[in-house]
């Protein structure tokens, strides 16, 4: 074969043989997720900025330096009186230029109380960073589990358009054999036409939940994915005390609430040192074109204090608002932990309930099973009905489809009520 022939050939395999789909694990989603999702990059950029806004909380403690230059043009030219004459004092076009440093001395703690506030609006935003990596893992795991479930349901309807099919072939074979009338064969047409559509139905489910899964692992849309089984169980032994312990000492959102707290209480202070008196240094060098003056450059050196003796009440404004925030945060700090243990309780409830729907669907399979198998048995020896039939098929379908719900319902609420708990679900769903 020609290298051209070649070539040619493997173009044409590249291009009509589909590709398999990787198996994707759940800890390699995961770990995609958490460093490379979009609201992940989101959070980043804000705590970028918050880290620049410490930079500007110090930039008091640094020199102020201004270099100025400017350009006169007078109408007269300045002069003096020295009796009956006058003396020029000044040329009526001049050029002055200079530069001029100030550095602030001490401030009472101005200063050092806004930098403590940018720190902790800092830490505030690096723990958000941790929370929106977390929520993006749970909606990981939740996708992740979802489209587990829809392969399995379309098994279920796969499996259900194999019994109508089966079905049908039987009652095409006692309709031949002049048992039962055309009706019966009617129906199974009928009853298989619309399993059919089942089918149609759950396949699309899965392309679906398949895309959305894409969607968060920044492919594209249309990227085969094969989720791999998740046998792991990490809420194993987790009680609702444990829990709620767990919570308040690890979930993001209350160490954000406390760091916002005591961002909030620097800020007071902040507010309050502007009552006190700032000292500060300044000095420079000014040239300006005067042949009129001896000496046309010159040096300063100033120290000087100001203090704010009366700012129309904007300072008393400033406090009040301040202290009253902070109430308030407090107050939202009480509500927030109450919420935080509502929510963890709701979860346990859900991962408890989940549990015993997926013991009780389990057992409901067998009876399914076998209550199947039974009707057709007795549809074969005449004595029981294709009604009969369809019905167990329909059961058996209803008892599948809940058993497979059930599970992956408790592995949903299971990462729920981790995440609930303040866990750190990546670390877990990662050993």
């Amino acid at each position: 074969m020609s290298h051209k022939n070649t070539i040619a050939v493997l173009l044409f395999c590249l291009i009509i043989i589909p590709r398999s789909s990787h198996a994707l694990t759940l800890e390699e989603g995961l770990k995609i997720v958490v460093q490379d999702g979009r609201d992940v990059k989101i959070a980043q950029s804000d705590e970028d900025a918050a880290r620049a806004s410490i930079s500007l909380a110090r930039s008091p403690w640094l020199p102020f330096v201004d270099l100025y230059g400017r350009e006169t043009w007078l109408q007269y030219t300045p002069e003096a009186k020295f009796g009956s004459q006058t003396v020029p004092t000044s040329q009526d076009q001049f050029l002055t230029y200079g530069v001029r440093a100030t550095q602030l001395l001490y401030d009472f703690g101005k200063t050092g109380a806004s930098i403590n506030a940018a720190q902790y609006g800092l830490k505030s935003r690096e723990i958000e960073t941790n929370r929106t990596k977390s929520q993006a893992a749970l909606d990981f795991i939740t996708m992740y589990l979802d489209l587990l479930e829809s392969e399995k349901l379309l098994q279920v309807a796969k499996e259900e358009v194999q019994q109508y099919e089966a079905h049908k072939k039987d009652t095409e074979v006692r309709y031949g054999a002049g048992v039962i009338t055309k009706n019966e064969v009617l129906q199974a047409d009928v009853t298989l036409a619309d399993s059919r559509q089942r089918l149609v139905t759950a396949e699309n489910l899965r392309s679906l939940r398949e895309s959305k899964l894409d969607s968060l692992l920044l492919r594209p849309l249309n990227e085969p994915v094969q989720p791999e089984e998740i046998q792991k169980s990490p809420a194993a032994g987790l009680t609702l005390e444990d829990a709620w312990a767990s919570a308040e000492a690890l979930r993001p959102a209350l160490k954000e609430m406390d760091a916002a707290i005591s961002a909030k209480e620097q800020s007071v202070k902040m507010v309050q040192a502007e009552y006190l008196p700032t000292f500060y240094v300044s000095g420079g060098y000014e040239y300006s074109e005067n042949k009129y003056m001896v000496h046309q450059d010159n040096t300063s050196l100033i120290a000087g204090v100001n203090i704010n003796l009366f700012s129309g009440g904007a300072s008393d404004s400033k406090i009040g608002i301040a202290k009253a925030e902070l109430r308030s945060l407090k107050l939202s700090r009480e509500k927030l932990l109450d919420n935080i243990r509502l929510e963890v309780k709701s979860a346990y409830l859900d991962l408890q309930s989940s549990a015993q729907k997926m013991d009780v669907t389990k057992t409901a399979v067998a009876q399914a099973e076998e209550n199947l198998r039974l009707q057709r048995l007795r549809y074969n020896e005449g004595v029981g009905t294709a009604t009969d039939v369809i019905d167990a098929v329909t059961l058996l379908t209803t008892a599948e489809s809940n058993s497979w719900k059930s599970l992956y319902g408790f592995k949903r609420a299971e990462a729920v009520f981790l995440n609930a708990a303040g866990k750190d679900i990546v670390e877990l769903y990662e050993k």
